[in-house]
């Protein structure tokens, strides 16, 4: 039950007068409280949050890890991560029993093999009721996003930045219910990592020794967004759209009143609940026409993203922000495997 302050906060605001959801950018279980608390009705993870989540409530798990190692003596490191992964994801998915769902993601080495892609899948779809697949808006996950769906599993497109992507996201979505012959029960999501695409264009800006006006360049994530939910509302895509990868309360004030998700890390949910900033429905509120113009005239990977047909399926591995993020997504997912390689063997030299 909503307490007084939760009443009042801006995040419960959003959800409770808007047609806008938030949800919780993380598995960790007391961030997810906070979340339901203020009106979340989802939760995310991938390899970056599983290991931040790691670290920070590290007491809660450590004795676990010990006993999965104990429990499964051939399981190597990779095995014993994608465990505990998978045991994070579903304790955080029983506190969204009944509300929502919790979004697992699979592998990020995977990105470029549908069938493994699709195998992963369905493992993490069997797992618990309310679980949702995020795949990667790759070539070969395009396909897998399909397949996926066709044998039922509600899906949620991640590594995703593009209006081309969101659409190739929103058909693949559209031939695999069709190929069903039922959207029952299925509530796929595609998600639009705002702030990382915002952070690509100003490195590609950077790199092509192009000066920008000061903030443009946090337009242009929301204007992918706002380019790309028309299109869907069209094209009748039974997808919903999700805003992630928070870098200012743009991203979060000038979208609010949309038919979308907003997936916010904690840090920004106690910024925002904090704020001041009123909260009325901004979605339909055009981008300021100068940013577009300057990101059109500037950044030709903005002119990419923001067109429908800017990219072909073949060109989405190939994307600076896709290229960034699978990098920083193995990255972390490394550092994960890491981690479990302590406890297994632990180093002597410590």
């Amino acid at each position: 039950m909503a307490t007084r302050a939760d009443v009042k906060s801006p995040l419960h605001a959003t959800v409770t007068t808007t047609a806008t959801d938030y949800w919780n950018d993380s598995c960790s279980l007391e961030e997810l409280t906070y979340a339901i608390e203020h009106g979340a009705t989802g939760a995310t993870s991938n390899p970056t949050i599983v290991g931040e989540v790691l670290q920070k409530e590290m007491e809660l798990w450590r004795e676990r890890i010990h006993e999965l190692i104990a429990d499964n003596p051939h399981a190597t490191e990779d095995d014993i991560a994608w465990l505990l992964i998978e045991e994070m994801a579903v304790r955080a998915s029983q506190l969204l029993l009944g509300k929502g769902r919790l979004s697992i993601q699979t592998s990020p080495k995977l990105y470029r093999d549908t069938d493994r892609l699709i195998d992963q899948g369905l493992r993490f779809a069997s797992l618990a009721p309310n679980m949702q697949v995020k795949v990667p808006a790759t070539r070969a996950g395009i396909a897998a996003i399909e397949e996926l769906t066709t044998q039922g599993v509600t899906v949620n497109a991640t590594v995703c930045f593009t209006v081309p992507q969101a659409l190739a996201v929103g058909a693949a979505v559209e031939r695999g219910i069709e190929r069903r012959g039922s959207s029952h029960g299925m509530t796929p999501v595609c998600t639009l990592m705002v702030g990382r695409l915002d952070d690509w264009l100003e490195i590609a800006a950077a790199k092509e020794g192009t000066l920008l006006t000061p903030g443009v360049v946090n337009w242009a994530g929301i204007a992918c967004v706002k380019r790309a939910y028309p299109i869907y509302k069209e094209r009748g895509y039974r997808t919903r759209l999700l805003a992630a990868a928070y870098r200012n309360h743009l991203h979060w004030s000038q979208l609010i009143g949309g038919d979308i998700v907003l997936t916010i890390p904690y840090k920004w949910q106690r910024l925002f609940n904090a704020s001041d900033i009123a909260v009325k429905p901004r979605f339909d509120d055009a981008v300021p026409e100068q940013a577009l113009d300057e990101l059109r005239a500037k950044v030709h990977d903005f002119v990419r993203a923001y067109e429908p047909d800017g990219m072909a399926v073949d060109e989405f591995d190939d994307y600076g922000a896709t290229r960034r993020t699978l990098r920083g997504f193995i990255a972390s997912y490394q550092d994960l495997v890491a981690t479990i390689r302590d406890f297994m063997l632990p180093d002597p030299d410590r």
